[in-house]
């Protein structure tokens, strides 16, 4: 049980670490504008 919160609080400060890695190079915009791409194309306005 011990093991398993370890691989729990190790993943989730790895996954803090690449998502503030990614807001730092701008990458956000860059999802986000796909996001509201694909959004459009699934309603049908784009």
């Amino acid at each position: 049980m011990k093991k398993k919160r370890i691989c729990q609080a190790a993943l989730g400060i790895l996954g803090a670490g690449l998502l503030t890695a990614g807001l730092l190079q701008g990458d956000s915009r860059v999802v986000l504008n796909k996001a509201i791409r694909i959004c459009y194309e699934c309603i049908g306005i784009g």
